[in-house]
């Protein structure tokens, strides 16, 4: 099994989906010709964020974290039910396989939960925001799925920067689109020792920028 699903937000569904891409709010604004970096930002300043880039970019995939709990079919059925899935498709998800949409799930930090402090897309949020652009809208995310998790088993996560391309004008305001992967995994113990299997990854995108003041 190898599918994606593509969203504007989160995933919502029990199995891949496809759907509009990046929201039209956030592209670029129209005008007679594209701005050059230097009449968007100042040089210094976009200096500044694409060093920062080049440094969190090297770190590779980072912030690897366990989830907090094993996949398990409580989850899976309440899941479900918020979804608003019901009939066949609650039935399927009975028998010991999660929906590939909630890799997600697993991992998330939870009420009070705290990222890690070499966490590459908050590590280039940090850095943004300190260059000035304040703001963030979540424009869209890709989800790739290699198999269905299976209840029991213990998933980790890892996050990379995948790359920072700006600055752009865009409707929202100049700004930078920051685009990170997470990727999750199975660890299972074999004779040659620990191997470490990808069931699923996750393009997540998000413009950083300055809102533009409007009359």
């Amino acid at each position: 099994m190898s599918e994606r699903a593509s969203s504007a937000g989160p995933a919502s569904s029990a199995g891949p989906a496809s759907s509009a891409g990046p929201a039209s709010s956030a592209g670029p604004a129209s005008s007679a010709g594209p701005a050059s970096s230097a009449e968007l930002v100042e040089a210094s300043v976009h200096a500044r964020v694409m060093a920062a880039a080049e440094e969190i970019k090297g770190w590779g995939e980072a912030a690897e974290r366990l989830a907090r709990d094993p996949v398990n079919q409580p989850t899976i059925n309440t899941w479900l039910e918020a979804m608003g899935f019901t009939g066949p498709l609650q039935e399927r998800f009975q028998a010991g396989e999660a929906p590939p949409s909630m890799a997600q799930v697993w991992t998330m930090y939870g009420l009070g939960g705290e990222h890690a402090e070499r966490d590459p897309l908050h590590a280039m949020m940090d850095a943004l925001t300190d260059a000035g652009f304040t703001a963030v809208l979540g424009t869209n995310s890709e989800q790739d799925y290699d198999r269905y998790l299976r209840v029991g088993e213990q998933v980790r996560i890892t996050t990379a920067l995948e790359s920072v391309i700006g600055p752009k004008a865009t409707g929202m305001g100049v700004g930078y689109f920051v685009t990170s992967r997470s990727t999750w995994y199975v660890d299972t113990m074999t004779p040659e020792g620990v191997a470490s299997e990808r069931v699923a990854s996750m393009l997540f995108r998000v413009l950083k920028f300055i809102p533009e003041v409007r009359p």
